[in-house]
């Protein structure tokens, strides 16, 4: 395994996040606007379901990082909103280099981006020339260029099995979301040492625990969680396959391992079910602070300022566009 940027994002701890409550009046005037902007602008307003849930509620499209790149690729809009963290807004600008894309807060960053510099991702390159580089979507737009396909949670399997068999795997930079991969495709792969702050908070103890105190629920994890919390999981999927699943599903009850924020998808989309956040060893559920950056109020501003806007260099724009296509192109086939 190779041993990336050991980061920790920069105003980052461990601690529930404690963020002001809108009145709810304030919330229906400040959606009601943004509302009448998207209009005016003829913008698409994209969330990912990490976002609160205001943000949630106003959005067009509620979805993974799989979902919002497949529509983002195939939108009208003139002006693409997007309420993620900045990698996201990046890919859907390499996508639509012609159009405008705005993002709430600029510092909605990520630290498995941070994790994978693009130079020292160049350097281990160039000590393999058989390496095939499959890159996970949370990445920044320079080391997607330097990639040769990406993938997401929803579909790395399937990219990971569609990858030449004459090729030296090379996955960056989710060292969790590439042994699960491992696990499930049998291919070898040299791993990149980076990790989600915000899933590695996961621990087997404290899923035992919520096993414990809900003994017929079913547990739900990401694959970006670590194998020992992978282990005690019924189902490990991404977000999207998680709506899929807990519908699909006889349990009334069910625990997630994941950002909280999936939770308010989950609760609008299977109002009979009840979803119990996995605790970590520190809280009693678990968010992204860069996810939650973004609220109400910054994307009301940033789509009457137009900005802060997403901009990239041309040659870095086509270069990390060849394996996002090849994703996409990937994902459509048959299983």
């Amino acid at each position: 395994m190779f041993n990336g940027a050991e980061v920790t994002p920069a105003g980052v701890d461990q601690f529930p996040l404690r963020r002001p409550v809108l009145p709810p009046y304030q919330i229906d005037a400040l959606s009601r606007d943004i509302l009448a902007l998207k209009r005016r602008l003829n913008a698409v307003i994209l969330a990912h379901n990490y976002q609160v849930a205001e943000i949630q509620d106003v959005a067009d499209v509620v979805g993974d990082s799989l979902g919002l790149s497949q529509y983002a690729a195939r939108t009208q809009a003139d002006v693409i909103v997007f309420c993620g963290v900045h990698f996201m807004a990046e890919t859907a600008k390499i996508l639509n280099p012609d159009k405008l894309v705005i993002l709430p807060d600029r510092d909605a960053g990520c630290s498995l981006e941070e994790s994978c510099p693009a130079d020292r991702l160049a350097a281990l390159q160039a000590t393999n020339p058989n390496f095939y580089t499959v890159t996970y979507i949370n990445c920044s737009a320079a080391v997607k260029a330097l990639s040769d396909v990406i993938c997401t949670s929803g579909n790395a399997v399937k990219i990971v099995n569609h990858s030449p068999k004459d090729r030296d795997l090379l996955f960056v930079p989710d060292e969790n979301l590439g042994g699960w991969v491992m696990e499930q495709t049998g291919r070898p792969m040299t791993l990149w040492k980076g990790n989600c702050y915000v899933h590695v908070e996961w621990t087997h103890a404290a899923l035992m625990r919520i096993r414990q105190a809900y003994p017929g629920a079913p547990v739900v994890a990401h694959p970006e969680c670590p194998k020992a919390v992978r282990m005690l999981a019924d189902e490990v999927c991404s977000t999207e396959k998680m709506v899929t699943w807990c519908k699909a599903t006889s349990a009334k009850s069910i625990v997630i391992a994941t950002e909280a924020g999936m939770l308010h998808r989950l609760k609008r989309e299977c109002p009979d079910k009840t979803f119990i956040p996995a605790p970590t060893d520190r809280c009693a559920c678990n968010e992204c602070r860069f996810m939650k950056l973004n609220t109400l109020e910054k994307l009301h501003d940033c789509m009457v300022n137009l900005a802060p806007r997403v901009e990239l260099p041309r040659d870095i724009i086509e270069r990390a566009r060849r394996p996002i296509e090849r994703m996409l192109e990937i994902s459509a086939l048959p299983n």
